[in-house]
């Protein structure tokens, strides 16, 4: 049973993957956002990638579409201070853009080398 295309996709950016060859790390060791010049497998180059501010808006609109329904739930159920609000809030808006940062940014390079794989070429 062959999977969907966009699953693959899924599964090659929450493992943060070379876009080529879905085996070589993505990002440099460490908690950073910066890319691996080459892919360690491939040799892909990974440098020619720009996925300029797109991860950081689709981030925005799933914060945004998660948290303001969240916390206006939690108001009408629980009537919090607000200072609870304010740490909370942070609190979650944080760990999602820490812990869904590098991952939508691995999907938006995978769809840029699915859909423009010519960028890429040399």
């Amino acid at each position: 049973m062959d999977m969907n295309p966009d699953t693959e996709l899924m599964k090659l950016a929450l493992r943060q993957k070379c876009p080529k060859c879905g085996i070589g790390n993505l990002y440099k060791p460490g908690l950073t956002l910066n890319l691996a010049d080459k892919c360690d497998h491939c040799g892909f180059d990974l440098a020619k990638n720009d996925s300029a501010d797109g991860p950081a808006v689709f981030l925005i609109f799933i914060l945004s579409f998660l948290l303001v329904p969240l916390a206006l739930l939690v108001e009408v159920w629980f009537a919090p201070p607000l200072w609870a609000h304010v740490i909370v809030w942070t609190l979650v808006a944080l760990a999602i853009t820490v812990g869904l940062l590098r991952p939508i940014k691995a999907y938006v390079i995978a769809l840029q080398y699915k859909h423009r794989s010519s960028d890429w070429e040399e």
